[in-house]
């Protein structure tokens, strides 16, 4: 292990195994990591009960059953957060491996489909087979997620570019096959019953308010079958980030790799919404966000996106329970209010420091 300057003039630290890890991207996964748990001790600490920092850490401490303030933190707040960093965490890893493949800045889960794939398939089970038990659900949105993804492929075969399909083609598959799946969920909406139009509405806005252990228990390892391609596929993003053609010329068995992309684009989507519903545009800010935080590829670009995913998805819910008091304000609107004046905000100011550094 030893710490060497890249062609690029940036300092890296080189692994035995040959492994190079920017120290600009170590700073920031670090940072990153103190936020969050910076953002999650102040959701733990606000609610209904108030408590201080300390107060707060001591019933964690506690363990659960050790009166009030152990069963706000243990019951309610900590399912809560860690499902916030989850689902956060998977939309925003979903959109920078989506986004690497397309090589389109705009491409996420919602754009190409796969977030209403697997949430028509979650709302006609609630419809049409209203006793599926609760473990069953991730299954189903898996099966509507991993439906899309297919339709995909199929759709763009061995066209756009002679790549196996090209990024363009699929983003542009993905969009129409999207508006067709809106239109099915407004109708399921329209058409139930009251009281689960009512249910359904709620929930496609996005709220973390059904968090609990069980349902995080039902979702997690989910999440967790995608880490271990995301780890595998990391690298190969670099290559895709310099087109279709280009990565086939470096080796890059492009047809393959892309199919276990959108796999893996599945499975953190599917998760995500049976968990909490679709997160709108999540998968279009963290990933560039995190670019302005450090200008990141391949696997350091996907941990950067999915700590930005899941900070700005705790941070949205804490700030809105702060602000709007009693009102039940969905997460997914709260992330959009909250989150697009950051990015906005964000993009402005690294755009003016690249022009004065031009």
């Amino acid at each position: 292990m030893r710490i060497a300057q890249g062609l690029d003039g940036r300092w890296s630290l080189r692994l035995h195994s040959g492994l190079r890890l920017r120290l600009l991207d170590l700073v920031a996964v670090a940072g990153l990591s103190v936020l969050a748990l910076a953002v999650a001790g102040v959701a733990l600490s606000i609610g209904t009960t108030e408590l201080r920092p300390i107060g707060a850490l001591r019933a964690l401490l506690d363990g659960p059953g050790a009166g009030d303030a152990a069963f706000a933190i243990w019951d309610v707040r900590l399912p809560r957060v860690l499902m916030g960093l989850m689902v956060g965490g998977c939309v925003a890893l979903a959109g920078a491996m989506l986004q690497s493949m397309s090589r389109n800045p705009l491409a996420d889960p919602g754009l190409l489909g796969l977030s209403q794939g697997a949430l028509v398939a979650v709302m006609a089970a609630s419809v049409f087979a209203p006793s599926l038990p609760q473990e069953a659900l991730p299954l189903v949105a898996l099966a509507g997620g991993l439906a899309v993804g297919l339709l995909l492929v199929v759709l763009v075969g061995n066209g756009g570019g002679g790549a196996g399909g090209s990024g363009m083609a699929i983003l542009l598959m993905g969009i129409a096959v999207e508006t067709m799946l809106s239109s099915v969920t407004t109708i399921l909406v329209l058409y139930s019953p009251p009281e689960l139009s009512l249910a359904l509405g709620d929930w496609m806005a996005g709220s973390l308010f059904r968090s609990s252990w069980r349902n995080l228990a039902a979702v997690a390892p989910w999440a967790a079958l995608s880490l271990p391609v995301v780890l595998l596929l990391g690298r190969r993003l670099r290559s895709y980030d310099l087109g279709d053609h280009m990565a086939m010329a470096l080796g890059e068995p492009v047809r393959r790799s892309r199919l276990l992309i959108l796999l893996a684009a599945v499975l953190l989507t599917s998760a995500a919404v049976t968990a909490v519903g679709p997160l709108v545009f999540l998968g279009v800010m963290a990933p560039h966000l995190a670019h302005c935080v450090s200008p990141a590829g391949g696997r350091a670009r996907l941990v950067l996106s999915a700590l930005v995913g899941g900070i700005l998805v705790v941070g949205a819910d804490t700030l809105t329970r702060t602000l709007v008091g009693e009102i039940a304000l969905p997460t997914g609107l709260s992330v959009v209010i909250i989150g697009v004046p950051i990015f906005i905000v964000t993009l402005r100011l690294h755009a003016v420091r690249r022009m004065r550094m031009a």
